[in-house]
């Protein structure tokens, strides 16, 4: 499959019109416009993304890659490990389920790994024999992704690693990936890695359509894989792709990892954000000025493995993951969800189950979600709030005994309230700063009710 990059109509299907809503002291404006809100609106606007971990490793239930680099905690050599490709025959694999899936869960765009830090593609690569097509299976699994994505509108990102434990330009290879896996750029080999990773680029962003998003996940000193030219690279291949945080450079938004920030990110905080897991802090109560705002997302496992594992049962309740969701959306990131399918390439059915529950509530709820930006009210006590023009979406977490919730903080003149399920206008009393809302007896859902309060 090769198809010329363009501007995407798949990107453009989902662009944001309008400036979202934003904080200035205590009252709702109108964000000025950025230069990059063209090209980012689609990506503002989906809130909601599937991450897709794949690869022989799927066979021996062990994460991506790390068995070979730290594997004290695996149980599998690094020989069976390197070997596992030649087993590998997902002869169940359909993405066209897939894409349905992420569809039914409320997933408005799907990232998937191309290669991760194994040096495995999972791409017809002509650049190295480690790859997905010279498996029993013996196809190209990410053009049938491609192509069953761009027929069905979802935009695509694709995964890639810039650390490769299978390029001896990356690294000794006559070392045990354990003694080396960090590699060393100070090897006269390094260039020639980067070249590889220049080809490998190239093929992805001139033969799978249009790309919405590369997604690199350069681990430590991400700086010395000379981000500046695969930046520019993309950037001429595939103008209206975006790019993320991990490969030395701030790219287009940053990606905590298995955590939410304590707070809304700014561009002064955004390098602390990269890759790590943010403490549970003090809650901060103030939003900064759209200015400021730092793009992000965050990425999350359904249980505590990446990829499948079919001996890890610890899998989070569609509860923990709708509040998630909500804490993301009210803090203005975006929630990139995993899925590590199976060795058949089917998505086994605990996180089926939790995916369609969450496309349920997002059915009901999802105006509370996408298109919004971050809430004007941080740090309720009970819940989280969204904005979006002029309407703020207040996420009722814990529904209170007595029918009455106060609402601090909100200096906007409200024009109405209503139970956004049900369409139910409530009655409200506002004075000053202060909104007192009088709520139905009963919580119109048990994991989050949302009011919408329209201002003036």
């Amino acid at each position: 499959m090769c198809l010329r990059p363009r501007i995407s109509s798949i990107l453009r299907k989902y662009a944001f019109v309008g400036c979202a809503a934003c904080l200035a002291g205590s009252a709702l404006c109108q964000s000025p416009p950025r230069p990059d809100d063209q090209r980012t609106a689609w990506y503002r606007e989906a809130k909601f993304g599937m991450f897709i971990h794949w690869g022989p490793y799927s066979l021996a239930s062990v994460e991506a890659s790390w068995p070979i680099m730290e594997p004290a905690e695996w149980h599998i050599s690094e020989s069976e490990y390197v070997s596992l490709f030649r087993r590998f025959n997902p002869t169940n694999y359909d993405p066209q389920a897939w894409i349905a899936l992420a569809k039914a869960a409320g997933q408005r765009y799907i990232v998937f790994t191309t290669k991760h830090h194994d040096g495995f593609c999972m791409f017809d690569s002509a650049l190295t024999d480690y790859k997905i097509t010279n498996t029993p299976y013996g196809k190209d699994v990410t053009a049938m992704l491609a192509s069953a994505a761009h027929e069905a509108g979802m935009p695509l990102g694709f995964y890639y690693s810039p650390p490769d434990m299978h390029h001896p330009g990356y690294r000794d290879t006559a070392k045990p990936v354990k003694d080396s896996w960090q590699g060393d750029p100070s090897r006269p080999q390094w260039p020639t890695y980067l070249d590889y990773m220049d080809g490998q680029l190239r093929e992805l962003l001139t033969r799978y359509g249009p790309i919405a998003i590369v997604w690199f996940d350069g681990l430590d000193h991400a700086e010395r894989y000379d981000g500046r030219r695969f930046e520019k690279l993309i950037h001429q291949l595939q103008p209206a792709a975006l790019m993320n945080d991990r490969i030395g450079l701030p790219g287009d938004f940053a990606t905590p990892e298995q955590s939410v920030p304590d707070r809304i990110p700014t561009k002064d905080d955004a390098r602390t954000l990269e890759g790590t897991r943010i403490g549970q802090t003090r809650q901060s109560t103030s939003a900064p000025a759209p200015v400021n705002f730092q793009m992000w997302e965050t990425c999350e496992t359904l249980n505590n493995t990446w990829a499948y594992n079919r001996n890890d049962r610890k899998f989070k309740s569609v509860k923990e993951l709708i509040r998630e969701l909500v804490d993301v959306a009210s803090k203005g990131g975006n929630f990139l969800l995993n899925v590590g399918p199976t060795p058949e390439g089917t998505i086994q059915p605990e996180f089926v189950e939790r995916l369609r529950a969450i496309g349920d509530w997002m059915r009901i709820n999802g105006d509370s979600i996408y298109g919004t930006t971050y809430g004007p009210l941080q740090g309720l006590p009970y819940g989280k709030t969204t904005a979006k023009g002029k309407t703020v979406y207040l996420h009722v977490f814990d529904w209170p005994a007595k029918p009455q919730l106060i609402v601090p903080g909100l200096a906007s003149h409200v024009k109405q309230v209503a139970v956004l399920a049900t369409g139910e206008r409530v009655r409200f009393q506002q004075s000053g700063g202060r909104l007192a809302i009088t709520l139905p007896r009963r919580a119109p859902d048990s994991v989050d009710s949302v009011l919408q309060i329209d201002t003036r």
